[in-house]
């Protein structure tokens, strides 16, 4: 490479530099600052109205032992619970999103009458923001004047009230209905702007060569379909491993379904340990980026391999 072109190089470089400065300071100042402080408070015993005040600790909220036995994040109950939860969740709720809205993308990707009123009618509930539409399903669930019990009542389902909230049993899955409800349509516009962008000449010779539709759709449309379905479904995951607001609405901060957001809030909020509540949020944030990185790893090489 010539002189000239080196530094041409480096001034697109340096402008490229220039341009993303700003972006990077508002990062800095919205996101790594406050990551950065968490992840310090959770190495302190500070209170939440004495943060400045808390000693260091090094990593005794995570793990320590002493004249008793041992302490902190990683031998607690609570946690580990609230761990089983958000993963459970997380897994469950996705699974049935991707499902239900590629379903959902596959048929309203046709061509009928009513197809644009019927694409508006499905983004509603992921226009309805996430708090509204669990208040909604709280009441609709209410075991005295609930909507889903009165219609079960009607027709003979059931012989007496449920209390889909109350039990945490029915809750947990009461939750994930709820979130799937919510958040199905997030999935089927990110399917159908992916089934959208494929080339139709493609399912036309299928189609002319004799191919049937589950043909069709294994050997054509999934294989194509595959990066944006796994864009769609990392963002959605990393999404439902925050969870936090539909859990915390619908259950009242029930334990038996507490999910990780809600575990690190009570310690912080109700408990008033800021080092501890903080520890929690950073082994949040730490779960969160190793199951990213699996993730993609995961969806990297099975994408490879489609391909090859």
């Amino acid at each position: 490479m010539s002189a000239g072109a080196v530094s041409l190089e480096r001034r697109r470089v340096r402008t490229a530099w220039i341009f993303l400065s700003p972006a990077i300071a508002v990062f800095a100042a919205v996101a790594a600052w406050p990551l950065f402080r968490t992840i310090w408070l959770g190495l302190t015993d500070a209170g939440l109205g004495a943060e400045t005040s808390g000693q260091f600790v090094g990593f005794s909220n995570f793990l320590a032992h002493d004249g008793s036995g041992w302490s902190g994040l990683l031998v607690d109950r609570d946690w580990w619970r609230a761990v089983y939860n958000t993963v459970t969740f997380a897994g469950i709720s996705v699974v049935l999103e991707t499902v239900i809205g590629f379903a959902l993308a596959l048929l309203i990707d046709r061509e009928f009458p009513g197809r644009g009123l019927l694409r508006a009618a499905i983004l509603i509930p992921w226009a309805i923001p996430t708090i509204v539409a669990a208040r909604l399903w709280g009441w609709m669930l209410n075991d005295q004047y609930g909507v889903v019990n009165h219609v079960l009542l009607m027709s003979g389902a059931i012989h007496e009230p449920v209390a889909w909230i109350a039990n945490p049993a029915i809750a947990y899955w009461t939750v994930i209905i709820a979130d799937v409800w919510k958040e199905t349509p997030y999935m089927t516009l990110l399917i159908l702007a992916g089934l959208q962008m494929l080339p139709r000449d493609c399912f036309e010779a299928a189609r002319i060569d004799g191919a049937g539709p589950w043909t069709i759709f294994t050997r054509i449309t999934l294989p194509l379909i595959w990066p944006a379905l796994i864009v769609a479904v990392t963002f959605r995951a990393l999404d439902a491993l925050r969870v936090f607001d539909v859990i915390y609405v619908l259950t009242s901060n029930n334990k038996r379904v507490m999910s990780m957001s809600m575990f690190a809030r009570r310690e912080l909020i109700d408990f008033q340990l800021a080092g501890y509540g903080s520890a929690a949020a950073t082994l949040l944030f730490l779960t969160i980026a190793a199951m990213t990185v699996m993730f993609l790893t995961a969806t990297r090489s099975s994408t490879v391999g489609r391909l090859s």
